[in-house]
């Protein structure tokens, strides 16, 4: 007769390391997702408060990692690649039965190469923006990832095309953004009139963005004041940093007494609640679009990274909901380009235009309805067969 030790399923281990603040969330995710298939499994490796309550181990905090900018990363870098040589490490001598990258992509694929040459199955979740840019990277990719999953459909053939086995799992925003209040209550929640023209302004989350963009935002607001004095205003900032820089950008260009309001964080109860949206590129772009809001996306950067970058892209778009539809559904206004006179008329043109409006919410939705797949459980699913191997 089998003793209760050897009727017990064996426990499984995942190596697994996030990091950023988006990444602790998927972790997050992705740690119930797989536990709810299989309990006996052990998590361990670098993670945010969101990981480690949903029960990982974590051997490094997630700040450790959470470093952004040239001279943030130089200046933390010796201690970013001390963490991950201990890592390596532990996982060679201590062989998880597999290895979960998220996001994360200069400290991850170097760590996922080296255990996958030890034999180690590796899974990179959340695709870098090869289709965008450094597509000579898919090389390296092919040599550390055992599976990439990605986000977004249109990712897959780009490495399908390389030889990397690949797997959509969806776009855990669309899960999540199930949740946010419609305009009608989002207004209720942040106190405006439900008949009032309401305009998101998104600057960026990065105090290197609201140097380069908060005048420019403040200057737009102005500019549509005077020709639409009752249109209300809201900015959502994650950082009292951020914060700090938008109110000073207010003070500079003499604003103060603009009708606008600074929110800490709250940004897609504010998309949510706007008519439109003016957002700096990134995911704030594909946020307003998953909650069917028009918008109108700018960036600036320094002139010198500009240059630099200048026609080394392969698409024409900068914002996630183009790409994603595959031509020019709302307004992009870059760099030089990008003037209080141009973002503001672009914005103006947008709530005077229902039928743009309208057209827009009805393509917006079908683009969330073709990212929307339960995205932490299909990322399990496509753990699975690497952990039963």
């Amino acid at each position: 007769m089998a003793s209760s030790a050897e009727r017990a399923p064996r426990r499984r281990t995942i190596g697994i390391v996030a990091g950023e603040a988006s990444g602790d969330l998927l972790g997050s995710q992705l740690i119930g997702a797989l536990r709810a298939i299989l309990p006996q499994l052990d998590f361990t490796g670098i993670g945010g408060p969101r990981m480690q309550s949903a029960g990982m181990e974590v051997l490094f905090p997630l700040e450790k990692l959470a470093v952004r900018g040239y001279l943030e990363v130089a200046r933390h870098c010796v201690g970013i690649l001390g963490i991950r040589r201990r890592l390596r490490r532990r996982f060679i001598a201590n062989p998880p039965d597999v290895f979960i990258g998220i996001d994360a992509p200069d400290f991850n694929l170097g760590l996922e190469r080296s255990l996958k040459a030890h034999g180690i199955p590796t899974v990179h979740y959340v695709s870098p923006a090869i289709w965008m840019w450094r597509r000579e990277r898919l090389h390296g990719i092919k040599r550390s990832v055992s599976k990439m999953l990605t986000l977004f459909p249109f990712e897959v053939p780009v490495y399908r095309d390389a030889g990397i086995d690949v797997e959509f799992v969806g776009h855990p925003l669309t899960d999540i953004l199930d949740q946010v209040p419609g305009r009608t209550a989002a207004r209720e929640q942040l106190r405006l009139p439900v008949s009032a023209t309401v305009i998101a302004l998104l600057p960026g989350s990065r105090q290197s963005e609201l140097e380069h963009m908060a005048d420019l935002f403040v200057q737009t607001a102005k500019a549509i004041n005077e020709y639409a004095p009752q249109t209300l205003f809201l900015v959502p900032l994650v950082t009292r940093e951020t914060r700090a820089m938008f109110e000073a950008a207010l003070y500079r260009n003499q604003a103060g007494d603009l009708p606008l309001t600074v929110l800490f964080g709250h940004a897609q109860d504010a998309m949510s609640a706007a008519d439109v949206v003016l957002a700096a590129a990134g995911t704030a772009t594909l946020e307003a679009a998953l909650l069917g809001r028009p918008m109108v996306i700018t960036y600036k950067m320094p002139a010198a990274s500009h240059w630099l970058l200048r026609g080394k892209g392969y698409l024409p778009y900068y914002g996630l909901p183009n790409i994603l539809a595959g031509e020019f559904v709302v307004p992009e206004i870059i760099q030089d380009d990008a003037t209080p006179q141009n973002l503001s008329q672009a914005l103006l043109n947008l709530l005077d235009d229902e039928v743009v409006r309208v057209h827009l919410e009805r393509k917006f939705a079908a683009m969330s309805a073709s990212l929307q797949r339960g995205a932490a459980r299909r990322a399990a699913l496509a753990v699975l067969p690497l952990l039963q191997a």
